[in-house]
């Protein structure tokens, strides 16, 4: 009895932690638009703003490639050697998780959101020590996009 009971919650601490996980590190905003025109939108800002835009990723296009479904879910990576460099110069494993990527997609209810990692996530995911400012700046410069992306 006491192993079914300790299985049992086993199951459901790892369930909570996978939960917890999913959303650990993302910061995410709701968009008024559909998936692609809140990417659309992102796009023509970072593009605007001197960004360089490296690729669109449209998994529910890919899904169906492969006679899945998937609600709409599109991303777009996106970065500034200018601003990026840095912060590899602090951390080189940062690189892992650059260029940015900006994440939309579509919620069971039919709403829209745009995510992204947070970097104070990523500070702490790659012991970035004396980068505050660069960090500050790449925090501001990614809610900006994403305000003005999902801008009435």
């Amino acid at each position: 009895m006491k192993a079914i009971i300790f299985a049992i919650v086993a199951l459901f601490s790892l369930s909570s932690v996978q939960s917890a996980f999913a959303q650990d590190g993302v910061i995410s905003v709701e968009s008024p638009h559909d998936v692609a025109t809140t990417i659309d939108k992102l796009a023509a800002v970072l593009e605007s703003k001197g960004m360089v835009v490296f690729g669109r990723v449209n998994h529910t296009q890919n899904a169906q490639d492969a006679d899945l479904e998937l609600r709409p879910t599109q991303v777009l990576i996106f970065g500034n050697p200018v601003i990026g460099t840095p912060l590899m110069n602090c951390a080189q494993s940062v690189a892992i998780d650059l260029p940015q990527k900006m994440l939309a997609w579509q919620d069971e209810s039919g709403k829209t959101y745009l995510g992204w990692n947070d970097p104070m996530y990523l500070k702490a995911r790659h012991g970035i020590e004396g980068c505050d400012e660069v960090l500050q700046k790449v925090s501001g410069a990614l809610a900006n996009f994403a305000k003005a992306a999902t801008a009435e």
